[in-house]
């Protein structure tokens, strides 16, 4: 590899890791990869939460193994194909806030988080909304319902276990049993929802992109008051149509 009398050595030693680790069948450890860097544990520990931290690499939440993030691939994807996920959707999300009303969000499994990649928001002056790139607990919520139905039920499981469910309201399901069965219940609807479970009186209802290589989710958020029973049935069938309308065209990229 080239280098410059300017070269950064931090930089130099982050990129090498980035390379090994996409060289790599499978995910790595710190161990191991201080073996191939042949650096001690604390500098490629702190190079790694680094490169976490920006996205370019996930870490496991069972196995604490790390392997390449969203962050790289979306770079890729910039420089390579121009139209990328957001470019895809996000006609189609403007044209489902109209109809429904409520704000829509785009996000990606990043780790043990969900990362929203983009938000359309509805003109209502009251409204529950987060900018890009806001990091979401994985088991929050409807979002995580969703990437969890993704995995096959071992592994969701292990994450689950390894998380743990946090009581962020009193509808929280914290029972492992009975959010299980809920993802089972995700797997055969092809859609989550979010009944005041994250935050008091908030509603919430995703649904998974199917064509993208990584799990994309998009869900529509909105306050118990206007997002009622009757409302929610409506806002599912036209979320689900938006969704499988987006991941049809996403196929031309993918």
């Amino acid at each position: 590899m080239p280098t410059r009398d300017y070269s950064v050595p931090s930089v130099m030693k982050a990129f090498r890791m980035l390379e090994i680790i996409s060289e790599s069948e499978a995910d790595m450890s710190i161990s191991e990869l201080s073996r191939r860097l042949r650096l001690s544990k604390g500098t490629v520990y702190a190079i790694a939460l680094t490169l976490e931290d920006l996205g370019a690499l996930v870490r496991d939440p069972v196995t604490k193994r790390f392997s390449l993030g969203y962050t790289l691939l979306e770079l890729g994807r910039r420089a390579f194909v121009r139209g990328d996920m957001r470019e895809v959707a996000r006609k189609s999300m403007e044209d489902l806030v109209k109809e429904i009303q409520e704000n829509v969000f785009l996000g990606v499994l990043n780790g043990d988080h969900v990362t929203i990649l983009d938000v359309v928001e509805s003109k209502r002056e009251l409204k529950i909304t987060a900018p890009s790139g806001t990091r979401l607990p994985l088991l929050a919520g409807a979002t995580g319902k969703v990437f969890l139905a993704i995995m096959d039920r071992d592994r969701a499981r292990e994450v689950i276990n390894s998380l743990g469910l946090t009581a962020y309201t009193p509808n929280s399901i914290t029972d492992v049993h009975r959010y299980m069965e809920e993802i089972e219940e995700v797997r055969e609807k092809g859609f989550a929802t979010d009944d005041e479970e994250y935050i008091r009186g908030v509603r919430a209802v995703a649904c998974p992109l199917e064509a993208d290589p990584l799990p994309h989710v998009m869900w529509v958020v909105g306050f118990s008051t206007s997002l009622d029973d009757k409302k929610m049935g409506w806002v599912i069938d036209e979320l689900r149509k938006t969704s499988h309308f987006i991941s049809e065209a996403l196929r031309t990229y993918y």
